[in-house]
């Protein structure tokens, strides 16, 4: 068995290579140029588990070892460091000790997604591009409305108000950029919509999004990214685990008999957190009492021996609070407890009582 522990750059690599029957350790810098890399991985002896830190960049990497049919492991960063006794740090000494963790059985691996994953976290990070640069045309359009008095808000996107921004008389080229920031934004718009048409197909797709759709305040967007970013739910003993890994759980500070707890960490994925606590007040509004009906009782989430995704419960939306983060911690631990197949949430749109006409329950969808 051949062991290798890669401390890998953008532009080259640093490897500690072991052959396990023999003993023999080699030592080598590879460039990234050529094909210099793939014929050192090829002429190594079967089989090869390779170490490498988690890093952005490297899916090129991770391409040539799934072609190679090697083992590729990825290690948490921050526990790798932790583990490194002496504070000197060359690649040399980075690529030994990331040989010597996978010698030990010590490796701190992390969770990757596949290939398809890969490919939807990018058409959903497509989407959020495209949304954030139609908010910066917005908020420039918005600030020639105020330049000269006309001060709409929101109904400056409709008929009327797209009118009423044509007619000012602008200088000149203050009218260019109003007039290509209209363009712009018709084109953004268009193509944010035919982004959503692929994210609810994607999300059609997979029987895991489809159940997560059973949850009030949860459309495609928001189910797709809860999949896309979690992956299997088996990897989560508690769904508490699930709050600390989308950074959710409150910080701690506790020293003897003083226990204080801070703001959330926002230790984990942002994307998945800013996606929850724009879910979580739709969430939360449409499982109050006050929604659903008068003084009618909430409904009550499925025990955790009927409603379960890879053995974890699922422990419902009960957070009412205005705080996004507070309402948002809830919010992903139902979410991680997916109903089964054979039976889906409680909370399902079908066993919900009519809402009041001035309370309208609509699932957010970006």
């Amino acid at each position: 068995m051949t062991l290798v522990g890669c401390d890998l750059h953008s532009r080259k690599q640093q490897v500690a290579v072991l052959d396990t029957e023999t003993g023999e350790v080699l030592e080598q810098e590879l460039l990234h140029e050529g094909d210099a890399v793939e014929r050192f991985y090829r002429g190594l002896p079967r089989p090869v588990t390779v170490g490498i830190e988690a890093t952005g960049y490297t899916l090129w990497f991770h391409a040539l070892m799934q072609k190679l049919e090697y083992t590729l492991l990825v290690g948490e960063a921050a526990k790798i460091r932790a583990m490194v006794v002496r504070k000197i740090t060359t690649d040399r000494r980075d690529a030994q000790h990331l040989l010597d963790l996978l010698k030990h059985d010590r490796f701190p691996t992390v969770w990757m997604p596949d290939p398809a994953t890969r490919d939807l976290r990018a058409l959903i990070a497509h989407r959020v591009r495209f949304v954030r640069m139609r908010t910066m045309v917005k908020n420039g359009l918005h600030a020639i409305a105020l330049n000269h008095r006309v001060a709409l808000g929101p109904a400056l996107w409709t008929k009327r108000g797209l009118a009423q921004l044509q007619a000012l008389a602008l200088p000149p080229h203050t009218a260019q950029r109003c007039g290509e920031s209209l363009e712009l934004l018709t084109w953004l718009t268009t193509r944010i919509a035919q982004l959503d048409a692929q994210i609810a197909a994607a999300a059609a797709a997979d029987a895991r999004a489809q159940l997560l759709l059973t949850h009030p305040g949860v459309g495609p967007l928001t189910a797709l990214i809860t999949v896309l970013v979690l992956g299997p739910a088996n990897r989560f003993p508690t769904s508490k685990h699930v709050v600390s890994y989308v950074g959710l759980a409150p910080a701690i500070n506790a020293s003897a008999d003083t226990y204080h707890l801070g703001k959330i960490t926002k230790q984990g994925n942002a994307l998945l957190r800013w996606i929850l606590g724009q879910a979580a007040p739709l969430a939360a509004a449409a499982t109050s009492p006050s929604c659903i009906g008068g003084d009618a009782p909430r409904p009550r989430s499925p025990s955790p021996a009927n409603c379960s995704y890879g053995s974890t419960s699922c422990s419902g939306i009960r957070s009412t609070t205005t705080s996004s983060g507070a309402a948002a911690a809830p919010d992903a631990r139902s979410l991680h407890g997916i109903p089964s197949p054979r039976r889906p949430c409680s909370l399902r749109a079908d066993r919900w009582r009519a809402p009041r006409a001035d309370v309208p329950v609509r699932a957010f969808s970006g």
